[in-house]
């Protein structure tokens, strides 16, 4: 995946990758500029993508400039290293979860392994439950809600999901506009 924006390239590696701005001129929400769009020349830029392919992003994340001064911060609560040793410790999860299915990350679960691997105790049903009714979600943005919330609790090194997972993996399929999709 790789993400390309004015003076900075950032390789991710991944087979799927997308970056958006949120308008044409970028700076929507963006805390640095202030955005030089009408709300009609917005909407027309973001109702541009379809609704199946917003189903195929995994996770929204808005990323925002930092000040000097957020940049210099040395209050960090996670180094760059603690955080590798997470991801690494989590892939191994999924590799050894996944050694006798065919594939080697959440991901790539299908449905089968999605019931397999991703069950949920009452009370995380009834909430997955409740988004998916008040949002009309798909059955893709389900299942991809599922795996987002297996890998949030393979990071925190859990077995099961937990109602915090799901919590969190729907923060993450937020869109612009806060709509869970």
């Amino acid at each position: 995946m790789n993400f390309l924006q004015i003076n900075n390239h950032v390789f991710l590696p991944h087979s799927q990758g997308c970056y958006l701005h949120a308008c044409p001129c970028g700076f929507w929400q963006s805390g640095t500029k202030e955005c030089t769009c009408s709300d009609y020349e917005r909407k027309r830029y973001i109702n541009k993508i379809s609704g199946p392919l917003l189903d195929r992003i995994d996770i929204f994340s808005p990323v925002n400039a930092l000040s000097y001064t957020q940049i210099k911060n040395e209050n960090k609560k996670e180094t760059s290293k603690e955080i590798r040793l997470r991801v690494e410790k989590a892939r191994q999860m999924q590799k050894e979860r996944f050694i006798n299915e065919g594939i080697y990350c959440n991901a790539q679960m299908n449905e089968r392994l999605i019931n397999k691997y991703c069950k949920l105790n009452s009370k995380t049903n009834r909430i997955i439950e409740k988004i998916y009714e008040k949002f009309n979600l798909s059955t893709r943005s389900y299942s991809r809600i599922l795996k987002v919330s297996r890998s949030i609790a393979d990071l925190n090194s859990r077995e099961k999901i937990e109602e915090e997972d799901v919590i969190e993996a729907l923060q993450y399929r937020k869109y612009m506009d806060q709509t869970i999709i």
